[in-house]
């Protein structure tokens, strides 16, 4: 996949305060965007900018482009 996380997203929530338990429960973001997440998928746009809302961050500082090399 040529889109990657820069970061450890749940780590970087979990600095942040938010627990898998209280983004469930707040619903902020739901249990198969967390599960996306820890599985190295990238997520919708929607909760992509919702984790920049809840780590203050911008989505480049979340994740970025890395050039798949051709394998012919």
């Amino acid at each position: 996949m040529p889109i990657v996380y820069k970061i450890d997203i749940m780590q970087a929530l979990k600095e942040n305060g938010y627990t898998t338990y209280k983004m469930r429960s707040e619903k902020l973001i739901g249990e198969s965007y967390l599960q996306q997440i820890r599985s190295g998928e990238v997520v919708s746009n929607a909760c992509l900018a919702k984790l920049c809302e809840l780590l203050q961050c911008q989505p480049g500082d979340l994740i970025e482009y890395v050039r798949e090399e051709d394998n012919n």
